[in-house]
């Protein structure tokens, strides 16, 4: 039974998968699937940190914190899984950091970006993430670097982060207060 999903998934995959000719498609795909990358929002949520004060400081500060925490959940059930990403070119700092492809870091990453917005009322930018989640995500199947079951995997593990981290947030407030508080 997991041997036909599996082998279903990798057909669903391939059928996705960006053609070498394709190069306006590729290059869109290129840019949506790094636009995912954890140090581009660490580096962006860090200077938003150190050059605002209250709210947006704390905000961008509980973003970070989210996304570091994610990051090694996604890592540990990676090396626990250790499902091999699609054989490729493309994303070579992908396939030589974290040869691994289950679940999808950029997937989880970018639900759990979109649901934090919506929850601190942060439109527009909330809308635009919402609409960003699956561009980047499948960006990352078309590019070859993922699967659509590794995808699928990110976005539920990403959802249940930003609820666990939300209930944690008056705890993580009270304990790391120089962190959230100016």
């Amino acid at each position: 039974m997991i041997h036909r999903l599996l082998e279903l998934d990798k057909h669903l995959s391939d059928r996705l998968r960006l053609s070498e000719n394709a190069r306006l498609a590729r290059a869109i795909a290129a840019f949506l699937a790094h636009s995912g990358d954890s140090w581009f929002w660490l580096a962006g949520l860090l200077l938003i940190w150190l050059f605002n004060q209250g709210a947006l400081r704390a905000i961008a500060a509980f973003y970070g914190l989210a996304i570091l925490v994610l990051a090694g959940i996604v890592l540990g059930i990676k090396f626990i899984v250790r499902r091999r990403r699609p054989a490729g070119e493309w994303g070579a700092i992908y396939r030589n950091t974290d040869p691994h492809s289950f679940p999808s870091g950029h997937a989880a990453r970018a639900i759990l970006l979109a649901v934090l917005s919506w929850t601190f009322g942060l439109q527009p930018l909330a809308w635009i993430l919402t609409l960003w989640v699956p561009l980047v995500s499948l960006a990352r199947v078309s590019m070859g670097v993922h699967y659509l079951i590794d995808v699928i995997a990110g976005w539920l593990l990403g959802f249940l982060m930003a609820i666990v981290m939300l209930v944690a947030q008056p705890l993580l407030y009270s304990y790391l207060p120089s962190i959230f508080l100016t």
